[in-house]
C-alpha cells in the first residue's frame, strides 16, 4: 500500500469542509483560545511559498490547541479594499469588485490546497457591504465621540455638548484643536447651529481639517508615509509632493499616552514594542512663544530642553508652516517661494532620513527672546516637518549638533548670527565643548542651581511672563483618514452649507456608487466625482440623482473614501460574530472570545495597521463596545522566505552572454532569468528555452560563452519577487510533493522569526521523511500494524518526541520538531517498530504540522472521524528514565569492551558481574587485577 499524497490530500480537504471541522462555537465549556493571521490583500500574482510561512505556524498552534482541550478560533479573509485592484481598473476599465472576487477565488483555492484549519463559515472581506457598514458605524461613532483629558477616556459628544450649555469651554479638559476661543455658556447657547458645528469639529474624534498630505498627481490621491518608497509612490513608483488639502482625520494623539503604556501589558517583541514607542515619540519639555518683532504673531515651539534657551541663535520654520507667507520680507520673497516648491517635492520620510544634506532659506523675519529681547533670525529649513511638534524649533548650535552644522552652513550669510554662547556653567549637567562657553547674560536668576532646579525655573519664569508653560509632547500625528480613491469605504457622511453631517445607522450602510471611469473628475475632485447618483435625501433617507440637488432636502455626499486601514482595524472582533446583521458583533460573542489569543504577521505593519488597530480597540472599549483595552495579547512577526535568484551575464554590448565562471575580467550585467529555464540543482541554463523564451528574445543570436560545455547561471538569495523572476508557487510544490511537505519544509527552513532562503532541492528529503513514516504502517500489502506490547526504547523515542514537540509548539520553535520526527522515525525503523501503542500516538503528534498524512493514518487505524480533536498524547517522564547504563570495561585505561548492567547495583555487584564475564576472563588470562575501581553510573577499570 504506497503513499499517495494528492489523493489523500484531496480526501481530507473535502471532508473538513463538508463535516465544518474547524468550525468554532461561541458558546463552549471548553477555554477559548483565538488565534488569527494579518489577513492578505488578494492581488492577482496569488500566493508564493513565501506567503503561507506564518499561516502553517499558526495553524499548528490552532490545530495543537484543539488536541489539547481547546475551543479554537481560527478563522481568514481578505482586506480586499486597495488602490492595486484600483489602478488595474483604471487600465482595464473592468471593475474593482470583478477583479478582487477573481483574485479571492485564487487565494482561497490555494490556500485550501495547504489544508489549513480555517473557520471558513466566518470569512469577511472589508469590500463587502455587509462588512464596511459596520466600519462605517464605527466612523460615525468616532465623529460622535471627543476626548475627556479628566476621565481619560472617549465619551459621547453629547457630554461636551452639555457641558458647553452649562459652563461653556473654560474649563472643559480636553484633546481638541490649538487655539479655540474661549466662549461662556451663555455664548454659546447664543451661537447658531452652523457655528456650533464647527466649534464641536474641533473637539470630535474624527474631524475635518486642512492638512499636509503626500499627494500624488500620478495615482490621483493621498498617500500614508508607509505607501512611499524612496520620494515616490510604493505602487508604480511615481512622484509623491506634499500638498494641503482639507481632509478626514482620526485623533489618534488623543490615545498616545494609552497606546504607549499599553506596551507593557502585551506579549510582543522588543523591537516592534520600540518602533511604536519611536513613533508615538514622548519627550517632556516646555512649550515657548517667541514674539515676532515685525508681526502680530507668535512662534511657538516645543523644547526638551528648556535650559538651553539663553543659547537660541535662530529659529526654523518648516517651509509649510503656516506663518512663512505672513512673515517673509519682499527681499526673500522669491527665495523662499523657490526653496518651499523644491521642498514638496520630498516626501516627509525622505526629509526625516536625510541627516547629511543642509539647506534652508532666511525668512528676513525675526522674533524676539523671551528674556534677553535679542532679535533672533527667522530661517526656513526642510529638516523641521509641520506635522511633528509645532513646525518649529528654537537652533541652539552651541548644545545641538544639527543645529550647529545649520548655523556652520550659513555662518557669514545674511540672517546667521554668530554662535551664542549658553547660559550659567552653574545649572548646566552637559559638557558642550569648544562650540560652548558661558555668560550671564539676564540668566542670573538661575545662578547656584541644579539642572533639572534650573529647568523647573526657566519654565516658571516663561509661564510669569506669558510665554511658554511645561508640557509633554508626541511626535505621534493624528491620522489623516481621506482618500481620493474609488475602490474604499465610502463615508456615511453628507454636507449641509459644506459641514459634514452623519447618515444615521439604521440606513448604512451607503454602497459605492457605479462610475464611468475610475480616474480623479477633470476638474480634480475623487473618483467618486464621477458617480452621477451619489446624493443623499435627507427626508427619504436614500441615495439619489446628483441632479436633484437643492441643498434644502437633498445635499451632496462625500467623494472621499476611507483609507485602506479602515476595514483592517477592527476586523479581529467581526471575525467573533460574522454573520450579525445588526451590530458588528454581539455582546456575549465579545464577551466570550475577549481579543486574540496568538497574532501571527509581518514587522512591516509596526507604526501601520498594528498602531491603528490599538487605537480603534482602546475607542471601541471606552464606548463600550469592545472588551480589552488591547487587541492582540500576543504577536509574532514571521521572518520572510527569500528566493533563490539566477542570473546570466550580459557583456556591455550585448552580444555575449558569459558563464558565471568565465567572467573574469569582462565587463558584465547580470540579467535575472525566470527559474523555468535553469536546472535548479545543477545550475545549468537550458540555452534553447532560455533563446526560445518570450522574456529572452533579444538574446537569440547571442554569443554564450561556457565553461566545461555548460553555461552555469549564478545564483543570489533575495526578496522573492514576480520581477526577479524568483517566485516558487506553493501549488507546484503541492503538486509534486504534498501539502504536508510543503507545511514541514517549511517549518523546517529555520527558526519562524528569521529570513531564510528557500532552496526546492531540499524539499525531497522533507518529501523522504513521510514515506519513511508511512512504512512504519503499511507495507505493499496493507497494514503491519500490530497489537504486540512495544519494547522500552521504542516507548523512549515515542516520548522523547512527545515531549520535545509539546515544548516546541508552546515555544513556537517549529523547525526543531521537524528535526525531532525525522529522528523517530529514523529510530522506530531500526528498531523494526509497528506497534499500535507507538504509532497511535506518533499521528496524533505529528497532526499539527502534517494533518493529511495523521488524517489517513489514523482512519486506518481503525478510527472514524477526524484526528482533529482526539486528545493529544502526554508526555510521561518514566519512559525517559534510564534503568541500566551501558559501562565501558577498561584494563590499565584502555576501553577493551562494553557491558549493559542495572543502574541499581552497588560497586560489589557490578565488580562480582564483570569477573564472571568471559571476556573479562580473556583479557585477564588467569591473572588477578591489583585494584578494581567501579564508579557505578559511570566507569569499570581493571588495574594490574
Amino acid at each position: 500500500m504506497k503513499y499517495f499524497h494528492e489523493q489523500i490530500e484531496a480526501k481530507w480537504q473535502q471532508y473538513w469542509a463538508q463535516n465544518q471541522t474547524f468550525a468554532a462555537s461561541n458558546q463552549s465549556n471548553k477555554p477559548k483560545y483565538y488565534v488569527l493571521d494579518m489577513f492578505p490583500y488578494p492581488s492577482g500574482a496569488g500566493l508564493h511559498v513565501g506567503h503561507p510561512l506564518g499561516y502553517i505556524a499558526s495553524d499548528i498552534v490552532a490545530r495543537y490547541k484543539r488536541h489539547k482541550g481547546f475551543n479554537v478560533l481560527h478563522p481568514q479573509g481578505y482586506d480586499s479594499f486597495g488602490l492595486p485592484a484600483e489602478q488595474y481598473a483604471i487600465q482595464t476599465g473592468q471593475h474593482p469588485d470583478t477583479t478582487t472576487k477573481e483574485n479571492i477565488a485564487r487565494y482561497r483555492q490555494q490556500l485550501d490546497k495547504i489544508g489549513f484549519s480555517f473557520d471558513w463559515s466566518r470569512e469577511v472581506r472589508t469590500s463587502n457591504a455587509d462588512y464596511y457598514k459596520h466600519t462605517q458605524w464605527i466612523f460615525i461613532q468616532l465623529f460622535n465621540s471627543w476626548y475627556n483629558i479628566d476621565a481619560d477616556k472617549a465619551e459621547d459628544i453629547a457630554t461636551l455638548i452639555a457641558l458647553f450649555e452649562k459652563e461653556g469651554n473654560a474649563s472643559v479638559n480636553a484633546v481638541c484643536d490649538d487655539a479655540i476661543a474661549s466662549f461662556t455658556a451663555a455664548q454659546w447657547n447664543s451661537f447658531s447651529s452652523d457655528e456650533q458645528q464647527k466649534i464641536l469639529l474641533q473637539y470630535r474624534l474624527t474631524y475635518l481639517a486642512e492638512t499636509e498630505v503626500n499627494w500624488c498627481p500620478a495615482l490621483g490621491t493621498v498617500l500614508a508615509n508607509d505607501e512611499i518608497i524612496n520620494g515616490v509612490s510604493e505602487r508604480g513608483g511615481h512622484p509623491v509632493i506634499r500638498k494641503k488639502m482639507t481632509q478626514w482625520s482620526m485623533r489618534i494623539s488623543a490615545y498616545a499616552e494609552r497606546l504607549l503604556q499599553g506596551l507593557d501589558t502585551i506579549d510582543w517583541s522588543e523591537s516592534i514594542k520600540e518602533s511604536q514607542r519611536n513613533w508615538i515619540g514622548k519627550s517632556v519639555g516646555a512649550a515657548v512663544d517667541f514674539k515676532l518683532k515685525e508681526a502680530d504673531a507668535t512662534i511657538s515651539v516645543f523644547t526638551t530642553r528648556p535650559d538651553t534657551i539663553f543659547g537660541v541663535t535662530f529659529m526654523t520654520l518648516a517651509p509649510e508652516h503656516e506663518l512663512v507667507a505672513q512673515i517673509t520680507t519682499a527681499a526673500q520673497k522669491a527665495a523662499v517661494e523657490a526653496y518651499i516648491e523644491a521642498t514638496a517635492k520630498r516626501s516627509e520620510r525622505e526629509r526625516m532620513a536625510d541627516v547629511k544634506t543642509i539647506s534652508g532659506v532666511f525668512t528676513g523675519a525675526f522674533a524676539e527672546h523671551p528674556f534677553t529681547k535679542e532679535a533672533i533670525p527667522v530661517w526656513i529649513g526642510d529638516y523641521v516637518l509641520a506635522g511633528y511638534g509645532t513646525g518649529a524649533v528654537m537652533a541652539v548650535p552651541c548644545g545641538d549638533e544639527r543645529d550647529f552644522a545649520f548655523a556652520n552652513f550659513f555662518k557669514g550669510q545674511e540672517g546667521m548670527p554668530a554662535i551664542k554662547n549658553i547660559f550659567n556653567q552653574d545649572i548646566s549637567e552637559a559638557a558642550y565643548g569648544e562650540k560652548g562657553g558661558f555668560e550671564l547674560v539676564n540668566s542670573e536668576f538661575l545662578n547656584g542651581l541644579g539642572y533639572k532646579d534650573g529647568t523647573k525655573k526657566i519654565i516658571e519664569a516663561l509661564e510669569n511672563i506669558g510665554q511658554g508653560k511645561g508640557k509633554t509632547n508626541y511626535r505621534l500625528r493624528d491620522a489623516v483618514f481621506s482618500r481620493q480613491r474609488y475602490w474604499g469605504e465610502p463615508f456615511p457622511v453628507y454636507y449641509v452649507n459644506g459641514l459634514p453631517q452623519m447618515i444615521e445607522a439604521k440606513h448604512l450602510p451607503i454602497v459605492l456608487p457605479e462610475v464611468e471611469k475610475y480616474l480623479p473628475t477633470e476638474d480634480g475632485q475623487p473618483p467618486l466625482g464621477n458617480a452621477t447618483t451619489w446624493a443623499w435625501d435627507s427626508v427619504q433617507c436614500s441615495v439619489v440623482s446628483n441632479q436633484l440637488i437643492d441643498n434644502k432636502t437633498i445635499f451632496p455626499l462625500e467623494l472621499n473614501t476611507m483609507p485602506g486601514w479602515a476595514g483592517s482595524s477592527w476586523y479581529w472582533m467581526r471575525y467573533m460574530d460574522a454573520h450579525n446583521t445588526n451590530e458588528f458583533a454581539s455582546a456575549d460573542a465579545l464577551k466570550y472570545w475577549e481579543n486574540v489569543d496568538l497574532y501571527i504577521g509581518g514587522s512591516e505593519h509596526a507604526t501601520g495597521h498594528l498602531l491603528y488597530a490599538r487605537f480603534w480597540n482602546k475607542f471601541l472599549k471606552d464606548r463600550g463596545y469592545a472588551p480589552t483595552e488591547e487587541p492582540f495579547k500576543k504577536l509574532i512577526n514571521q521572518g520572510m522566505i527569500l528566493g533563490m535568484s539566477a542570473f546570466v551575464y550580459r557583456s556591455e554590448d550585448s552580444s555575449k552572454l558569459y558563464s558565471k565562471g568565465m567572467i573574469a575580467d569582462n565587463a558584465v550585467q547580470p540579467i535575472h532569468v525566470d527559474l523555468a529555464v535553469i536546472n535548479d540543482v545543477t545550475n545549468e541554463l537550458d540555452i534553447e528555452a532560455f533563446k526560445n523564451h518570450p522574456l529572452y528574445s533579444d538574446y537569440k543570436n547571442a554569443e554564450f560563452i561556457l565553461e566545461n560545455g555548460k553555461y552555469i547561471v549564478g545564483r543570489e538569495v533575495e526578496k522573492m519577487s514576480k520581477s526577479k523572476y524568483n517566485v516558487v508557487n506553493p501549488d507546484d510544490i503541492c503538486n509534486q510533493y504534498g501539502a504536508d511537505t510543503l507545511r514541514l519544509y517549511e517549518m523546517f527552513l529555520g527558526p519562524l522569526e528569521q529570513a531564510k532562503p528557500w532552496n526546492t532541492a531540499g524539499i525531497t528529503g522533507v518529501s523522504g521523511f513521510l514515506k519513511k513514516l508511512w512504512r512504519l504502517y503499511f507495507d505493499d500489502n496493507g497494514s503491519i500494524v500490530t497489537n504486540e506490547e512495544p519494547t522500552a526504547e521504542m516507548y523512549k523515542s515515542l516520548h522523547k518526541t512527545i515531549k520535545k514537540v509539546t515544548e516546541d509548539i508552546e515555544n513556537f520553535s517549529f523547525n526543531t520538531s521537524v528535526s525531532q520526527f525525522m529522528i523517530c522515525v529514523n529510530e522506530l525503523a531500526q528498531l523494526k517498530c509497528h506497534h499500535r501503542a507507538i504509532l497511535e500516538p506518533l499521528a496524533l503528534v505529528l497532526s499539527p504540522y502534517a494533518p493529511h498524512i495523521a488524517e489517513e493514518l489514523w482512519s486506518q487505524l481503525g478510527h472514524s472521524g477526524s484526528i482533529a480533536t482526539v486528545e493529544f498524547p502526554i508526555f510521561e517522564p518514566k519512559y525517559l528514565v534510564e534503568s541500566e547504563k551501558e559501562y565501558p570495561v577498561s584494563f590499565n585505561g584502555k576501553m577493551r569492551f562494553t557491558i549493559k548492567l542495572p543502574l541499581d547495583l552497588t560497586a560489589p555487584e557490578i565488580e562480582a558481574i564483570v569477573m564472571a564475564d568471559e571476556r573479562t576472563q580473556a583479557q585477564l588470562q588467569g591473572r588477578t587485577p591489583n585494584k578494581v575501581i567501579i564508579v557505578p553510573g559511570k566507569i569499570i577499570n581493571l588495574v594490574g
